[in-house]
């Protein structure tokens, strides 16, 4: 493998040590890899922190859609989630806390029950009902002869 110039996105060694072990190997009896995982992982924080299309990947990393197919496979087999939880906990250690976090709190802007609320909710069957019965309502009481406002039309 060419010797590129390092980019601000790229592991560092320590770095590299820590997720090396949570990164998967090549599946045995298939295809070998052509490209390294630590490149694969460059490519695809580069991608993260820039915020560029795929197809924008610089021509010094791995060509963009095999970068892609492992960032996806990544995702699909839970990858991404077992680094992600592992580096949680490793830094929640250093900061003297419990590795798993024992609670949470959740407001009402960020856990939204419904778009919707009150009677907009019930079922469209209940709805007409009501409507009927308010329409019954104020029929009984003279209201239809004075344009529903209690005022003559």
């Amino acid at each position: 493998m060419a010797v590129r110039k390092p980019y601000d996105t790229d592991l560092s060694d320590e770095e590299w040590r820590i997720l090396r072990p949570l990164v998967p190997e090549a599946k045995p009896g298939g295809r070998p890899r052509t490209h390294e995982a630590r490149e694969l992982l460059d490519a695809v924080f580069y991608m993260v922190r820039g915020g560029c299309a795929w197809r924008l990947l610089p021509h010094e990393f791995p060509p963009w859609k095999t970068v892609y197919h492992y960032f996806r496979l990544w995702r699909l087999d839970g990858t991404w989630g077992r680094i992600h939880a592992a580096l949680r906990e490793r830094l929640r250690r250093r900061s003297g806390r419990e590795a798993t976090p024992s609670a949470a709190i959740i407001d009402s802007q960020t856990a939204r029950t419904t778009e919707k609320g009150g009677p907009q909710r019930r079922p469209p069957w209940l709805r007409r009902r009501e409507e009927d019965q308010r329409k019954e309502a104020a029929s009984a009481r003279g209201h239809h002869r004075l344009g529903g406002r209690g005022r003559r039309p």
